[in-house]
């Protein structure tokens, strides 16, 4: 199985990357191959909106969007990975999730497995609901496979990430 992490953060040590790796190593042990894109420290537009693509084709910009797109779908799996900013997912996973744009056909014709890894400083039981909303909507339009998503509140620093949620990314790498 071949998962590809779009991971979010622009902190390369940050918490949300932390949990990545964490279910890199659960991945691996099952036998997986995992490829985190690092998506804040690689050369990626946003969607201009053109329709030069027409939902399904290369999009026209000259960066590595379409490379990316290329590997999602030639994998079974992908996972959303990035920490909370005002209560929504980061603007650089954001932006790659708008590319989707130029390959929707594709990416959805492959009813890839999905995930979640997040990461929040806040504590609130309402910090999730409007990014759990969005993934809901996002998993059922792109016929996305829901296999688990890891909501981790009190995650402000490493050292303050609970040791349930590093047992969680775990397992869903070695379940998903």
């Amino acid at each position: 199985m071949k998962i590809v992490v779009l991971a979010g953060s622009p902190h390369k040590k940050g918490t949300s990357n932390t949990l990545v790796e964490e279910f890199k190593r659960g991945a691996e042990e099952a036998g997986k191959q995992v490829e985190i894109i690092d998506l804040a420290h690689t050369d990626i537009h946003p969607c201009m909106g053109c329709d030069a693509c027409g939902m399904n084709g290369d999009c026209i910009q000259k960066d590595k969007g379409n490379e990316i797109l290329n590997k999602i779908i030639e994998s079974d799996a992908i996972i959303f990975a990035s920490p909370v900013y005002y209560y929504n997912i980061s603007s650089q996973l954001k932006m790659m999730i708008d590319r989707f744009y130029a390959k929707t056909t594709k990416i959805t014709n492959r009813n890839l497995k999905a995930g979640v890894i997040m990461t929040a400083w806040n504590n609130d039981d309402w910090t999730y609901d409007a990014i759990d909303k969005y993934f809901d909507i996002l998993f059922d339009y792109m016929h996305f496979k829901d296999s688990g998503r890891i909501y981790g509140k009190g995650c402000g620093t490493i050292s303050m990430i609970p040791k349930k949620y590093y047992d969680e990314a775990y397992k869903l790498g070695k379940e998903i």
